[in-house]
């Protein structure tokens, strides 16, 4: 099983879209989104994966993940078995100082909503920011996209 290794952080503008070499439209749903563990179903562009994700040991910088690439007929019809809410963004990909940056911004009730990741091979690694990040999210459950669907971004009454 792999470990998963990321940053998060919030955007503070727009800059990324000018910078990004791709983008894609994404939705998702959980199957199962219990505390450190979740089934997720996702639907990108045209192609469909279910993903595992384990607890996190370290204060949500590294956690085990399973993905599979499944049919898209299997995605829709996994999606049905999500629990309320879907999680709709566009994942935009940006090259910077020898990362790929995935910046997600989000739709629906989590409109207003961008955050940015980086994955790393190693805990201590570090990365370059470029110039649109803002504030690291760690670590902080507001924004895992799981949560996002249970407490969307529109009813925060602090977005800090």
């Amino acid at each position: 099983m792999a470990t998963e290794i990321e940053r998060k952080f919030l955007v503070r503008d727009d800059s990324y879209k000018k910078l990004a070499f791709a983008h894609s439209h994404i939705q998702q749903g959980y199957i199962c989104s219990e505390r450190g563990r979740t089934v997720r179903v996702r639907i990108r562009d045209e192609r469909a994966y279910l993903t595992i994700k384990g607890p996190s040991l370290d204060g949500g910088l590294s956690r085990y993940e399973f993905e599979k690439e499944i049919t898209l007929e299997e995605g829709h019809q996994l999606m049905l078995l999500c629990e309320p809410g879907l999680v709709d963004k566009t994942r935009w990909l940006v090259r910077h100082g020898g990362h790929v940056f995935e910046v997600d911004e989000f739709y629906g009730d989590n409109t207003g909503l961008v955050m940015a990741e980086v994955e790393l091979s190693s805990i201590d690694e570090s990365a370059e920011l470029p110039d649109f990040i803002g504030v690291e999210v760690t670590g902080d459950r507001r924004y895992y996209n799981s949560q996002l669907r249970q407490h969307p971004y529109c009813k925060w009454g602090d977005k800090s």
